[in-house]
This record gives C-alpha cells, structure tokens and sequence, in this order.
C-alpha cells in the first residue's frame, strides 16, 4: 500500500511566554542563573523552600498512605487473605499500567507467603476491564477465590462486582479511573482517588505502592524493600501517562534511577534489546520500553509482559525480551496500515479546518492499535480523533485522543444515546458503537467539539518556555538543568526559542531522513538534531529555532544536545 498524499495542517503560531515575575530574586537567592530560576517561577516555585523541595525530592515526604479512600478497608481484607491463606485473584488489565500493578500487587502478597493466581484478559476475547467473561474464564481456570483484587479495572464495572458478590466473593478494587455516573460499586474496599480530594495524579501502579506501603505500615515485613519495587512504579506511571507532579514526581525520579540499576532479568534483558543503558528517561520508557511492554497486549496476551517482569532468571528474562521485540515489530507493521488508511480517509475529509473533531472507522483496523493511530492524528490536526475498529458483528471499538480544553469522557457522556458503551479520562477514552450509529456518532461528536471549542483552541501553538542564547547553556547551567526532569504530563520538557542561529550546512544525514547539523550563534556553536527534517527542503538560513535541550549517555558518559521541534527563516515571534 503506498503512502497517502500529505495532509496540508495549518503550521502552528509560535507563542514565546513572557517573561515571569521573581525570577531575578530566586536566582539570586538560590545562586542560579536567571534562565533557570525563570523556568522554576514558571512551575510556580516561587521560593527557595519550594524550589529546593522540587528539585531535590526526599521520599521521607512521602504522605501517610492510609489516608487514600477504603484503604484500610483494603489493607484489613488482604491481611486476611493472608492470615487464612485465602485463594486470591489478581484481575489486571493489559497495558503498562496494568501489568506492573500486577506485578506490584503480587510481589508484596508474595512476600506475606501468599501465592496468587494472575489474570489478565485478552484484549480480543474479554476485552478492556472487568468483565463477566473475564470472571467466568477465572472461576474456569482457578475455581472461585476468596477474594478477588481488581487493579486498574473495576470503578464502573457495577454488575460484575454485584456478579462476585452474588456468588460470594470478596472484591477490592484498586483503580484510578473516573466514577461511573450510576455510583460506586458494591465491593467490600474501592481504593480510588477519585473518591476523594486528593492524589488524583496516582495510576495504579502508584496506587499499589501506597496500598503496599499501608500493608506494610500494619505489617512490616523486614525482608522486604518497598524501595526496590521503585523501578515497577516508574515504568507503570510514565506509561500511563499521569501527572508528574508530586509523590508522583518523586516515585518517577527514584524510580528512574532505580530502573538504570534493577536487576530484575526480564527489564535487563528488555533494556538491551530496545537500547537503553546508563541513564534511564521518561522518554526511554515512553517510546522505547513502554511500547515493547504494551505489544503483547495489544496484539495477543498480556501475560507475555507480566511473565517478564517476574522473570527469575535471566535465560528465561531474555526469551520473553525476544517475543516482547517480534510482537512489536508486529505491531509497527499493523499500526502502519491503519496509519496509512486513517490518512488516506482523512484526505476525503476536505478542509481539515473546516473539521471540529475526528471520528474514522474501517473493518480492516486492528483494535489493538487504534489508540496509538488516533493519538499521532489528533497530533497532526489538533483535533479531538477517535478510531473505531469494526468487528465481523458490526460492533466498534473505539480509541479516542484529545486535545487541551475538551473532555472526551463529557462529550462520551453527552453523545451517550449513539453508543453502546464508553468511557476513560478527559484526554484518553474508549467507546464501543455499533456500525450504523457511528456517523450519527460522529455528527452528535462534532457538536460538543464545535460547542467546546473556539477556533484559537483548534489552532495549534507552539509555545515557547523561554528565549536562550547558545553562550547561556553552560556546564552550571546544565548541573541545574538536570534536577527540573523527570519531563512529563505537568511537568513539560521546556521548548527554547534561540533566534538568529545560523547552521552549518549541509549536515549529515541520518537514514534518509533526519539531519545532524551544527549550529552557530554569537561565536558559540553546539550539535543539534533534527528528526524528520525537511532535507533538501530546508528554509533559507538563518533559523529561529524552537529546541529542547537533552542529555543522554554515551559510552559511560554523560551528553547534552539540542534536539530541534521547528525551525524556519529568522524572524519577530509574538509575545504571549
């Protein structure tokens, strides 16, 4: 099949930040330069207390855990199933999230001497969550538990909880997911920020540490290190990608540092196959080890994943690397097609501008990597996009991504008469539809977009931190620099404007299609990297330049570079 026609997208505006006040007196007082103490009042850092506690985190600050809702509820049942060597089901779900909450959750149990049987559904069987198949294909293979944990899954599932009640079974959920609008389900513990004020930034495999630092807290066990189980944490809460603010921001950062050193065999084995050695970043989890977890889950099973974070020895860590690896080159080879068919789809469209959202759906389209396509369209015309993936019934499965300002859980719920079905977060959802609702679908989704959104907020903006000049990046400066990562959701990888910066061309080009070029500004002069660049397209020199500033590790040691976003012909930018 060959490529589609390029979709003609508006450039986005570019949009530098003006300048914050306090910057000069944080930099004096803290010793740092201007350009960081800026980017620290940026965050709301305001004072030396505040800025020290960000960029140094203790996990002494950590908070009481037995604060979350029905946490000791929870931790009072698991004791339980413990004390009374109790059959217990771990039911998860098959994304990073959910396989290191697994992980998580049945390593601590392990540790009390519990065994526990795993489960996670088949994204084409059972399908997302807690289901009353998936119950029935527990009760099949394990017979019917005592209690029964349900992790990342749960909060809406009201009639399959009321299921295990009926049959006598204890529930505990532990899940981050919105509530549904018919209430809580009837489970003996529901460990869920959402039904409080506070940690709403958690995922679940976050959730499982606080819930295994409770259990903890009653029960110390000493052989047990809640710290080692950091790397798990790490991986779980970047995939998901939640707020990295907070304990969140802590657990990631340790985590980071943990996961450069784990010995556990499979994510060893996982970090030389997919090329990640020294210094870990959230970027290498999220493009690098997060996809290669999430493969087998979006094509076959999970369990594939799960196996290899409890891996026992390395020979066994390394098979599982090397079936991790060919089910994501499987799954590069589908996402391509249904990529290449959703552009195709869209170059029918007419004016993208014209379009407040994006609803495509085709038979052909494998479920499993729907949501990936979806995001990376949503990304290119800044539009709320769902995918629907039709099966031989005539039932959808969609994947939805939004944009900034629009809620794709409130226009589910205002678009709840078409589907069957629906549900997630504000940026990130799933609906099922069936095929002949879908245009009505797409009509009513247009709608609460149109409605939702002005036409700046369709417009995309590319928004400048701060301006820098390449003398201002020193050695100090990067020391400093380091401690604002990890680079997440709340906490961006600031975006630089450096003006006037003429490039060394021709540069060398890398597989066709990206370019490695020299930049020279003022007298100073430093590498950058530019992906996808336009080669033999290049504007005429000399560059404003919209950049982020990276560091990496090369042979033992540590890098920095530039890494280009946009570029185009020197000229004013408008001030926000």
């Amino acid at each position: 099949m060959s490529e589609p026609a390029p979709i003609s997208i508006r450039p986005p505006r570019w949009l530098l930040k003006p300048a914050v006040e306090g910057a000069a007196e944080l930099a004096a007082d803290m010793g740092l330069s201007s350009l960081m103490a800026q980017l620290l009042v940026q965050r709301g850092l305001t004072s030396v207390e505040l800025a020290r506690d960000f960029l140094v985190p203790k996990l002494a600050t950590l908070g009481d855990p037995t604060v979350l809702p029905e946490m000791n509820f929870a931790v009072a049942r698991i004791l339980r199933a413990v004390d009374e060597k109790q059959s217990v089901v771990l039911y998860g779900d098959y994304d990073v999230d959910g396989v290191t909450s697994m992980a998580l959750m049945h390593l601590i149990l392990k540790a009390y001497g519990l065994e526990t049987h795993l489960f996670l559904p088949t994204r084409m069987e059972e399908g997302y969550g807690l289901s009353l198949d998936g119950i029935a294909k527990c009760y099949e293979q394990f017979g019917k538990p005592d209690l029964f944990i349900a992790l990342d899954c749960g909060t809406t599932s009201l009639k399959e909880v009321a299921k295990l009640r009926a049959d006598g079974v204890d529930c505990v959920i532990i899940d981050h997911h919105e509530l549904s609008p018919q209430g809580r389900p009837e489970c003996l513990a529901l460990v869920n920020p959402k039904l409080g004020k506070d940690y709403h930034y958690f995922c679940t495999a976050g959730l499982v540490f606080k819930v295994s630092h409770a259990l903890l807290k009653a029960r110390m066990i000493a052989s047990y290190d809640l710290k080692e189980t950091l790397d798990l944490v790490a991986l779980g809460t970047v995939a998901d990608l939640v707020p990295l603010i907070d304990e969140n921001r802590l657990l990631v950062r340790r985590g980071l540092e943990a996961l450069a050193q784990t010995t556990r065999h499979g994510l060893k084995a996982l970090k030389q196959i997919a090329g990640v050695e020294g210094l870990v970043q959230t970027h290498h989890v999220g493009f690098r080890l997060g996809p290669r977890l999430n493969a087998a889950g979006r094509l076959d099973t999970a369990a594939t994943a799960l196996q290899l974070l409890l891996a026992t020895d390395s020979v066994r860590g390394a098979a599982l690397a090397e079936l991790l690896e060919a089910h994501n080159k499987d799954r590069q080879n589908v996402e391509q097609q249904v990529h290449i068919e959703a552009e195709a789809m869209l170059a029918n469209i007419g004016e993208i501008d014209k379009v407040s959202a994006i609803v495509l759906a085709s038979r052909n389209w494998h479920p499993g990597v729907i949501g990936i396509v979806a995001s990376r369209i949503s990304r290119l015309c800044h539009r709320p996009t769902i995918l629907v993936s039709i099966n031989e019934d005539g039932i959808g499965k969609g994947s939805g991504r939004s944009i900034p300002g629009f809620s794709l859980v409130e226009a589910i719920d205002i678009c709840r008469d078409h589907l069957l079905g629906g549900g997630g977060h504000a940026m990130a959802a799933g609906i099922s539809v069936h095929e002949n609702k879908i245009d009505s679908f797409r009509a009513a989704f247009q709608v609460a977009a149109r409605e939702a959104l002005s036409k700046e907020a369709m417009t995309a903006v590319l928004e400048l931190d701060a301006e820098v000049k390449l003398r201002d990046l020193s050695l100090s400066f990067f020391e400093s620099y380091k401690l604002l990562e990890p680079f997440g959701q709340k906490n961006s990888e600031p975006l630089f404007l450096c003006r006037n910066v003429k490039p060394k061309l021709p540069g060398r080009t890398m597989k066709e299609k990206h370019l490695r070029i020299i930049l020279t500004q003022e007298g100073a002069s430093m590498e950058a990297r530019w992906f996808n660049a336009p080669i033999g397209h290049l504007p005429p020199a000399p560059w404003d330049v919209a950049m982020r500033i990276q560091r990496g590790w090369f042979r033992g040691t540590e890098q920095w570079q530039l890494t280009l976003e946009a570029v185009r012909t020197a000229e004013s930018v408008q001030r926000g």
